[in-house]
């Protein structure tokens, strides 16, 4: 009967034999090597495969919007058209960021302007490049047009999105847009034209540009008509 307590360590021993760095953190030898800390990464839910896809999308949207800009700054020399074309670099380096963290693959692999993986977009780059070519006006008009139309796939997408990250990136895209919308409509007024909503409806536009010039977008913090 005495032999039954040196029964029960024989357990406790061979674990401690097994393991000596936790035996040395549990009143064992204090010279065994201490084992560093892992730092526990973040895990990051997979984007649904719409939502992927619409971020994916909206790479190439951005870079479309970018190349356009340029595109039109070179033929008509407008510093406005230059200087929303690097908000729209911003643009393009903070869906990037998201596609980074989501795993995704960057749909842009050749960053020369006027290209795209994506057909449409190839597509309608080529068609707002004819007609921004006709004028400085036609250009402004051009440019307006490709901003409600990113309004609206914006807004779509923040619809679909489920995660915080994603959607906070999405709004201040927006914003982006909606004082890019209204730069290029107070440029057609400069020269007397009245603006016509081209996508959205006209009481969506009317109270964009009827409004003042928003905070965020990637530091865009100045009134109506100007940045």
């Amino acid at each position: 009967m005495k032999a039954t307590p040196m029964l029960y360590m024989l357990p406790v021993v061979a674990m401690l034999a097994i393991n000596p760095a936790q035996a040395a953190g549990k009143g064992g030898n204090p010279n065994a090597p201490v084992q560093p800390v892992q730092p526990v990464q973040p895990v990051v839910t997979p984007l649904p495969d719409v939502e992927a896809a619409t971020l994916t999308f909206l790479r190439e949207e951005e870079k479309l919007s970018r190349d356009l800009y340029l595109n039109f700054f070179d033929l008509w020399q407008n510093p406005v058209f230059d200087n929303v074309a690097a908000a729209e670099q911003r643009h393009m380096d903070s869906i990037k960021m998201l596609l980074d963290r989501y795993g995704l693959v960057d749909p842009v692999q050749d960053d020369t302007v006027g290209t795209f993986t994506n057909a449409d977009l190839a597509d309608l780059y080529d068609e707002l490049v004819a007609r921004g070519a006709v004028s400085a006006e036609a250009a402004l008009y051009a440019a307006a047009y490709n901003e409600e139309q990113d309004i609206v796939d914006l807004q779509k997408a923040i619809a679909e999105s489920t995660h915080a990250d994603v959607t906070k990136a999405y709004e201040n895209l927006l914003v982006g847009c909606r004082n890019h919308l209204r730069i290029f409509v107070a440029q057609i007024e400069i020269v007397g034209l009245v603006y016509e909503a081209q996508v959205m409806s006209q009481e969506e536009v009317d109270e964009i540009i009827n409004s003042d010039m928003e905070r965020g977008g990637n530091g865009q913090r100045s009134r109506r008509g100007g940045r």
